[in-house]
């Protein structure tokens, strides 16, 4: 068990949140109904759901994606290969993010309620989402106006709309403009629909995101 987890802690990347104490919890391993935690840099253990996780935060939901867990009475769904930290005051105003081994920000969000890894792209002037994963938080995208997009692809078709709630941490925007593309995008864009609503601040591989409105 020990080599197993040495391996899967080489393959994978840690996914954190921080509780408003400090305590940091880290996933690397998923399974149904189980998750694998490192917490405040102890050795990996396995915590069931509704297992008590410290003193203040508690395993709620598990699959092999997401490790759902209540931290003083919040939800916190952590996706492995991401950091997210809540803010050292716990005001649920802002989150910070860690940069990847390439550089680029990604975040864990919930979009409509579902689950979606999405990448930080300043030059997007909107969230973009690809059209797998709009069906799969039940978008009828189709009704949105048409129009068409630039790509490495090429010129493609693509769908303007309203996403109810985009929730990244505890930090949640309500209606913001985004927009499908049916081909020619592999992970969803994290675009300026919803960046223009956060004040941003950079320091080496952290980039802090705070609510503004």
């Amino acid at each position: 068990m020990r080599h197993y987890l040495k391996h899967l802690s080489l393959l994978t990347l840690l996914a954190c949140a921080s509780t408003a104490h400090g305590t940091e919890i880290g996933v690397v391993g998923l399974f149904p109904g189980k998750a694998i935690l490192v917490v405040d840099g102890a050795p990996p253990k396995t915590y069931s759901v509704g297992s008590n996780i410290g003193s203040d935060a508690k395993l709620i939901e598990a699959d092999r994606e997401t490790a759902t867990v209540m931290i003083k009475g919040k939800r916190q769904v952590l996706i492995m290969g991401q950091t997210v930290h809540h803010s050292a005051g716990g005001t649920g105003n802002s989150i910070v993010l860690k940069a990847g081994d390439r550089g680029h920000f990604m975040a864990p969000a919930v979009i409509n309620g579902v689950s979606v890894n999405m990448l930080v792209d300043t030059g997007a002037s909107v969230v973009v989402l690809p059209a797998s994963d709009a069906i799969r938080m039940g978008l009828n995208y189709k009704q949105g106006a048409p129009g068409r997009a630039n790509t490495a692809n090429g010129l493609v078709d693509m769908y303007m709309l309203k996403l109810d709630t985009v929730k990244i941490g505890d930090v949640e925007l309500h209606q913001v403009d985004a927009s499908v593309i049916e081909k020619g995008l592999s992970v969803p864009l994290l675009g300026m629909s919803f960046l223009n609503r956060m004040e941003m601040k950079r320091e080496g591989d952290q980039m802090t995101l705070t609510k503004r409105y």
